[in-house]
């Protein structure tokens, strides 16, 4: 099989690294990918956004599977476009992936089905958004309501925070378009952790759970970033949490979507904030989480290819999925000023030692190769993935990999994974 993957970044890499694994694949194609997919796959010169120009290549190459990594494809309708020429792909519909394009349609389909969320409004101007600030009081949650990399997402400790937030989103043109309307929410306590699902619309298979790191620096500490780093398996989501969040939110939500007439078919990622027994939905993805992917891939089994074939033919009955028992944690190297304005073109050294670690994989994200040389050209710019027979076992190695690798200005959090170490 002719496999393409659509995307460039750290999820990319982990899903070209898993399908190459796979015996029924004879080539991978990345589209546009980066220089560590470039390794093990052939990069194809095609953003993700250019739709025809991917279309025609997948027409021309004879590709048998596309594999859709990141959100902007999906919103923009690519499935719809490829199953329309009879190519089969994996992800959600445009339609469908509204859930995660759309921050108010995904909670108001939460408020119609039942799904537990945190109790919200949805405000396209300044003044009545500021008024249910000052009802609602401080913590609050301020969210962009369109796509916005990871990054539109305010957790506003106080009152000027929270009017502060709304003001530069609805009337600063802050993340543009994506935050012309706002959805503004309770704050909700607790622990998160990050559940994805393979769907067909109808069967639902849970991948390991994981947990992100969101916060820039130390202790959940500063401005949310697209992730600093992950680690599977959660220890915060014991047996009876999977099963809520099964029955909960994955079943009512996958069944809300149909009765909607948005069957959703892909892999479904519901950001979970957990307090005691309690669940609650803070979000849904259309796609992996990146870098939740890293170490979810790194500890499944399964060739990962008949899963997504199965999906996109539309039949996971009968699918199964094996993990490994090894934990698995993701370090995220970004580059200096990330999320902000980060420098670009430092030289990155240190790669080759981190190779030659055992079980561990270094996931390039934002990188770009220049004169022979490996350089930063993102704002995350690898994660650093290990397996380890136990979660502390993984930390231990995933950060002698980072202490491998340097560049001017890299930055990173040193506490990936210490909440799992505390249950």
């Amino acid at each position: 099989m002719k496999i393409l993957v659509i995307g460039s970044g750290g999820r990319e890499h982990a899903l070209v690294w898993k399908i190459a694994q796979s015996p029924l694949v004879t080539k991978v194609y990345c589209a546009p990918g980066n220089p560590g997919i470039g390794r093990i796959a052939e990069n194809v010169e095609i953003k993700v956004d250019d739709l025809p120009a991917l279309l025609g290549f997948a027409k021309r190459e004879g590709i048998d599977l596309t594999v859709v990594g990141p959100e902007l494809p999906l919103s923009l309708g690519i499935v719809d476009l490829f199953e329309e020429y009879g190519l089969r792909i994996f992800g959600a519909r445009r339609n469908a992936a509204l859930i995660e394009a759309s921050k108010a349609f995904s909670k108001d389909l939460m408020k119609k089905y039942g799904i537990p969320t945190a109790a919200y409004e949805v405000f396209t101007e300044v003044e009545p958004a500021v008024a249910f600030i000052d009802r609602v009081g401080a913590p609050i949650v301020v969210k962009a309501d369109g796509l916005a990399a990871g990054k539109g997402v305010i957790i506003a400790a106080t009152r000027d925070e929270a009017v502060a937030a709304v003001t530069e989103m609805l009337a600063g043109n802050a993340f543009g378009a994506a935050g012309s309307r706002v959805v503004i929410e309770e704050f909700l306590t607790g622990e998160e952790a990050s559940f994805l699902a393979f769907t067909d619309g109808k069967n639902i298979i849970p991948l390991a759970s994981a947990q992100d790191h969101k916060a820039v620096f130390d202790g959940d500490r500063g401005p949310n970033t697209g992730g600093m780093g992950a680690y599977s398996p959660a220890p915060v989501v014991t047996s009876a949490i999977h099963e809520k969040a099964m029955a909960e939110v994955l079943r009512r939500t996958v069944d809300g979507m149909a009765a909607e007439g948005r069957p959703y078919r892909g892999v479904l990622y519901a950001g979970l904030m957990i307090d005691g027994d309690s669940v609650k939905t803070l979000e849904f993805n259309a796609r992996f989480g990146d870098p939740e992917c890293q170490p979810l891939l790194m500890r499944m089994k399964s060739d990962i290819v008949p899963v997504l074939l199965a999906v996109a033919e539309g039949d996971l009955s009968g699918v199964e999925i094996e993990w490994h028992d090894k934990a698995a944690v993701c370090v995220v190297l970004a580059s200096e000023g990330y999320p902000g304005d980060y420098r670009k073109g430092d030289e990155i050294f240190g790669l080759e030692e981190a190779a030659r670690i055992e079980e561990l994989f270094v996931f390039h994200a934002g990188t770009a190769a220049t004169d022979g040389r490996i350089v930063t050209s993102g704002g995350r710019v690898l994660g650093v993935t290990a397996l380890g027979d136990t979660v502390q076992d993984a930390i231990d190695r995933a950060y002698r990999g980072v202490a491998a690798i340097s560049w001017e200005g890299v930055h990173y959090r040193r506490d990936i994974g210490r909440k799992a170490l505390g249950r």
